[in-house]
């Protein structure tokens, strides 16, 4: 190894070695979760990065890096640096340590110090980054190494001649503008510098492991590995640095028992026979191991261990000649979540390794057997349990939102296709992504036949879905329908499936699990477990009835609220199930048992489980019509809820105005607060025994909260009791239907 640069003078190092390395232990800021406790201080996530391509030998350079900030175009590293950051948690994160808001004008400087082990002694080294958003550079020992742009690839680079015996330095920039001023239209997601709704907090920086690998001069640089189910083989092509007559591969395969080997030359296909092949699928996810040799002079110069699967993707027709999505030749209902992989300790990073695993853990608990991988892409080692642990992902690709209008610049499409070849490359050996999603929504959607027909050359073995929601462009392997709360689909066409790749969001606030006091989600705040388990099961009945009529594919949304957004099975900090757990596996497996009974039942239930009969007219009647004194014998009498175009209607309204009259019963033992659960559109007025109790404007999409003023809970009584309804219609669909309930705290 050569001698320290001499323009990087000695006394930089004694001033980073003199720097305290404090260790202070992670916190988990203004929400943690259960895992960070787990989290160190000096050696965070130490699990091998890079499950795919595995050597024994390697050094995690995660823990704790002097930081700093300065212009945005800065090229040279600061004189000074401010304080520690806790790699490889974004800047914006709790566990980071330094939790500051993105800056998208200055620019994220790191700075360590690293030893390398004298056993590596005449090896090349490595220096890989998982990811790091967005722009950025590396120097070690003060020489330019290289510079990376994408916030979501990993890359590498061989420092060798920039080392030196004992203390190195490495030094890492990052600059992430968040469309600030649109540099080549940045590929960012859903971060945003100010979040809100469906857009959440950014990730700048380093955000997955940094890490040292020693390898031979002539060693192994990738990997491709395609599985041919109906062919009985498994294709492999294994580059090398090196390619020369005299080296060769050596590959075997194994599952318990030798089952294939198989020797053949770098950068060639080898194909190992598996005639009788263990088959991977989400029930049963069997992986083979791999060893793989690097042979020349019938020298072994280098080995890796690696795994694979004997899986297939495809479209086939059904016994009804419907197009339909195929797993190994056969039609699999993929019933599964949206995804986004956020988290309130780590942003873009989850805290540790069993945090990682976790979600999908959940997700297969709950009876799912398909994530749709959002507007992110993750660490190797999230896809390595999906395959491990038998879970079917559809891959976005994260999208580009750039200019007020969407225009995209050549300069961002170039940007896109290049980041767009790094996830099919990078994520190609995984046999868990069956689906590539090139578009969602519409943002950042540009040239779709091309990017779609890209993707298919890239990748053939997989399917391809050309935009998830809203403009199809006719190509691709499916149409992708988004319905809230849905979930709707089209029929499927000769050469494409229909999938549903967006329902539900069903929303529930969990306070003291809740990463702000705004909430978003789609449709109406619902305010307890039982009436989220009852929603989700209804969807999800619905749901079955789509796949009976030739829905290949439905997706929820989603696996875990994040940020503000509160429409998850999970509480963001995964701390709490918002639904019967049991319900929602045998939802997603499409058994609908009954709900089990109300533990504690509403004072009057609404209409929405067992209609209950009005009185009702739709001309208007005298002013005492709210009054026990009024005689209502012309009224006619009908099941609620009234309405048409929206709701569950049971009697038929389409007038302008419909007034409702119901004598009930009730009990001693009355709540002092309690509230009118309505759904109503439009204004609505609510009497008790003539007594004004409630009011609203405008229209609600489902059952919300009322509050029974004072006067209206004084007028109400054990016993008998008349309730009294107005709802007013201008336009569109029209609803009206109550119930009572004890009062929200």
């Amino acid at each position: 190894m050569r001698t320290l640069n001499r323009l990087v003078p000695i006394v930089l190092l004694a001033l980073i070695a003199a720097i305290p390395a404090t260790a202070q232990k992670p916190s988990g800021g203004k929400l943690p979760t259960r895992w960070d406790k787990d989290v160190s201080a000096t050696n965070p996530l130490p699990d091998y990065p890079r499950p795919q391509m595995v050597r024994r030998a390697w050094q995690s350079l995660n823990g704790s890096w002097e930081y700093a900030l300065t212009d945005k175009a800065a090229t040279e590293a600061p004189t000074t640096f401010e304080g520690r950051i806790l790699v490889p948690y974004p800047m914006e994160s709790a566990l980071s340590g330094v939790q500051k808001a993105s800056v998208p004008g200055q620019r994220l400087w790191y700075r360590r110090t690293f030893t390398v082990p004298t056993a590596w002694k005449g090896q090349h080294v490595l220096l890989h980054f998982g990811a790091v958003n967005w722009d950025s550079t590396v120097q070690v020992n003060g020489k330019q190494i290289g510079a990376h742009r994408g916030g979501y690839d990993g890359f590498d680079f061989d420092i060798t001649s920039s080392l030196t015996p004992g203390a190195n330095v490495l030094t890492v920039s990052a600059w992430n503008p968040l469309l600030s001023d649109n540099p080549a239209d940045q590929v960012l997601g859903k971060q945003r510098l100010r979040p809100g709704g469906i857009f959440y907090t950014a990730a700048t920086g380093i955000w997955q492991t940094v890490w040292l690998e020693p390898v031979p001069a002539t060693h192994i640089s990738g990997l491709k590995i395609t599985p041919d189910v109906d062919g009985g083989l498994l294709h492999l092509i294994v580059d090398a640095t090196e390619s020369s007559s005299d080296t060769t591969v050596q590959i075997t395969a194994t599952d318990g028992n030798t089952a294939s080997t198989m020797s053949g030359k770098t950068g060639e296909e080898v194909k190992l026979s598996l005639p009788s092949a263990h088959l991977w699928t989400p029930g049963d996810p069997h992986l083979y191991t791999l060893r793989i040799s690097l042979i020349k002079d019938g020298k072994i110069m280098d080995r890796l261990e690696s795994y694979a699967a004997m899986r297939k993707i495809s479209l086939g027709k059904d016994d009804q000649g419907q197009t339909r999505i195929l797993l190994n030749n056969r039609f699999v209902f993929q019933v599964g979540a949206l995804d986004q992989g956020y988290w309130p300790d780590g942003i873009y990073t989850a805290p540790t390794d069993a945090a990682l695993r976790y979600d999908i853990q959940a997700a297969k608990k709950f009876g799912l057997n398909l994530l749709r991988k959002h507007a992110k892409v993750e660490p190797d080692r999230w896809y390595y349990w999906t395959d491990k642990l038998g879970m079917l992902v559809w891959q976005d690709m994260p999208q580009g939102f750039s200019g007020r209008r969407g225009e995209i610049s050549p300069e961002g499409k170039q940007q896109f296709e290049t980041e767009l070849r790094r996830l099919v490359a990078g994520l190609y050996n995984h046999p868990s992504i069956v689906v590539w999603t090139t578009f969602n929504e519409g943002w950042g959607q540009h040239d779709t036949p091309q990017i779609v027909s890209l993707v298919k050359q890239l990748d053939p073995s997989r399917l391809v879905n050309n935009a998830s929601g809203w403009n199809d462009a006719g190509v691709g392997d499916m149409r992708d329908t988004h319905a809230y709360p849905g979930p709707g689909s089209t029929q499927p066409e000769p050469n494409r499936a229909a999938v549903n790749g967006e329902f539900g969001g069903v929303t529930m606030r969990v306070p003291g699990h809740m990463w702000t006091s705004d909430v978003f989600g789609y449709g109406t705040t619902l305010r307890d477990s039982r009436l989220v388990t009852k929603r989700y099961q209804q969807l999800l009945q619905r749901a079955y009835q789509l796949r009976d009529q030739g829905t290949s594919a439905v997706v929820y949304t989603q696996l875990t609220d994040v940020e503000q957004e509160s429409n998850g099975l999970l509480a963001y900090d995964r701390a709490v199930i918002k639904a019967d757990a049991g319900i929602v596996t045998a939802a997603n497996e499409g058994r609908f048992p009954p709900l089990p009974p109300n533990p504690n039942p509403d004072i009057l239930p609404t209409s929405a489980d067992d209609p209950a009969a009005w009185g009702y007219t739709t001309v208007k009647p005298s002013d005492d019509w709210m009054q026990s004194g009024f005689s209502a014998a012309d009224w006619r009498s009908a099941p609620a809820g009234f309405g048409q175009g929206i709701g569950n209607a049971h009697t038929p309204w389409t007038t302008s105005d419909i007034w409702l009259r119901r004598e009930i019963t009730l009990g001693s033992n009355l709540p002092p607060k309690l509230s009118f659960l309505c759904f109503h559109d439009e204004d609505v007025e609510i009497y008790i025994n003539g007594v004004l109790a409630a009011t609203a404007k405008g229209y609600v999409t489902d059952y919300v909260e009322l509050p029974m003023n004072a006067a209206g809970r004084a007028a109400l009584k054990p016993g008998k009791n008349l309730i009294a309804v107005h709802c007013h219609q201008t336009i569109g669909g029209q609803y009206i239907d109550l119930g009572i309930i004890k009062a929200s705290p």
